[in-house]
């Protein structure tokens, strides 16, 4: 591990250059502390954009983009700078280690009704749009007793958010907010929600994951780019496509019917903690022979002279 915190662009790109690294991956792309200038420097023969930005990095200096053929279907390559490498299940890495504290909080603890059906998103506040938060509120007036549960970015969010309720009829105590927490005690509390409700045009991605990992189903609607396409790469992974919904009309009419018929939602729960265990989204060894053949595939492209290109990591046996 060699910390490149205190370092400039061009320190850490020289340093880079100097113990001849292979393959350069960044992990945020222009997100956080992003650090896209090491990368402009071309410290690396192959370099990687992975993960953490959702789309292209629209730089000649990244070669490749780590995808699936649902975040980046094959007729949308030509909307990349970077060439596009399909992994066979899913693009996204997800730890099977990951502990979920044992108790369960009461609603009572997490400021929940007694009773009443839970739909919650755990996304940050900044994914909800208007046109989103008026479908959830027409389930809520829908749903007799039931509750949305929200992640609280800040105060000044929650004050919005419930006035917005108002004023679309909804009464401003059904919009319950979830203060940050430890992850293992966040997770916990996933098991207190019926039904997680996605946000468009930029899904869930690490919460939705966690949220599954939780035992928690997803319901989610696909777009037409990478960010809002990524939770259903995962509800194929973990064998749910019929959560994945192709318009916002259907997602609000599948977000009612499963809210309103406890066998159904009973029947996803069922499956979604049978699949956990053996789906291959959760399948941490499994991705890791597929990253790593990928890398390989690049490096033999490179070693050979051959200019970068797309292509698709065949799945591991």
């Amino acid at each position: 591990m060699v910390d490149i915190t205190r370092m400039g662009d061009l320190q850490a790109a020289t340093m880079m250059q100097q113990r001849q690294i292979d393959i350069l991956v960044n992990l945020n792309g222009y997100f956080g502390r992003a650090r896209q200038g090491i990368f402009a420097h071309r410290p690396c023969p192959i370099q990687v954009n992975y993960l953490g930005f959702p789309g292209t990095l629209g730089a000649d200096y990244i070669d490749y983009i780590v995808a699936d053929r649902y975040v980046i279907p094959p007729e949308h390559a030509a909307f990349y700078t970077e060439k596009v490498v399909h992994l066979p299940d899913t693009y996204q890495v997800n730890d099977a280690k990951r502990r979920i504290a044992e108790r369960t909080p009461t609603r009572a603890e997490v400021e929940l009704p007694e009773s009443g059906f839970v739909f919650c998103c755990f996304n940050n506040n900044y994914k909800i749009t208007p046109e989103m938060f008026t479908i959830w509120m027409r389930l809520l007036s829908g749903v007799a007793g039931s509750v949305l549960w929200l992640l609280e970015d800040n105060a000044a969010v929650s004050r919005n958010l419930r006035r917005e309720a108002e004023q679309r009829g909804v009464a401003a105590e059904r919009l319950v907010f979830a203060p940050r927490m430890k992850l293992d005690e966040h997770l916990a509390r996933h098991r207190l929600a019926d039904l997680f409700l996605d946000t468009l045009p930029y899904n869930a991605h690490t919460t939705a994951s966690d949220a599954l990992w939780a035992g928690l189903p997803v319901l989610t609607c696909m777009g037409g780019a990478f960010a809002g396409r990524v939770a259903g790469s995962l509800l194929n992974a973990v064998g749910l496509p019929e959560l994945i919904t192709h318009s916002l009309a259907d997602y609000e009419a599948r977000a009612l019917r499963f809210a309103t018929t406890p066998h159904l939602l009973a029947e996803l729960r069922a499956k979604l903690a049978q699949n956990r265990g053996c789906c291959p989204l959760f399948d941490t060894e499994r991705l890791r022979r597929h990253i790593e053949s990928a890398y390989i595939t690049m490096w033999e492209r490179y070693q050979r002279g051959d200019p970068p290109v797309s292509f698709a990591v065949q799945p591991a046996h």
